[in-house]
């Protein structure tokens, strides 16, 4: 019988644990940057990140990122990438683009785990990356566990 119970307690302690952390920190954020990134130099500039400054629920989030490109065969946007510092998994989205896409714009809604920085980069076809970013207040999180 005890080995039965012992199996029961260690089953539930394996499923109440969490199995990755409920935030990650700006240095991790840093290091999802430094993997798109590399070794290149980044700008600032060129990007017009929507992001309001308080947010009621972290589980809905409105933004919005337009990147200034003629987006012509020789000058466009590559990707966009959006990364929250604050979230269990920073790169939150990855946007794609080529000349015919004619516009290097996208809204989505995200989810945010906590009050956090935001930030945006964008590639261009030339290698080139700029960057911004926007800080939020969340009031209520999202991506959490309630254990």
């Amino acid at each position: 019988m005890s080995s039965r119970r012992l199996f029961i307690s260690s089953m539930t302690a394996i499923c109440l644990s969490p199995w990755h952390r409920a935030h990650a920190s700006p240095s991790d954020a840093q290091q999802v940057i430094s993997k798109i990134i590399g070794n290149q130099s980044v700008k600032t500039g060129r990007i017009y990140f929507e992001l309001p400054p308080l947010v009621e629920n972290g589980n809905l989030v409105s933004v919005k990122c337009v990147v200034q490109s003629p987006m012509t065969a020789n000058d466009y946007v590559k990707v966009i990438h959006m990364i929250a510092e604050g979230n269990p998994l920073p790169n939150v989205v990855s946007c794609y683009f080529t000349p015919l896409s004619g516009k290097a714009e996208f809204s989505t809604r995200i989810r945010l785990a906590d009050s956090q920085r935001v930030w945006v980069l964008a590639q261009m076809s030339n290698g080139d990356f700029w960057r911004t970013s926007a800080d939020t207040v969340v009031t209520l999180s999202a991506c959490t566990e309630m254990i």
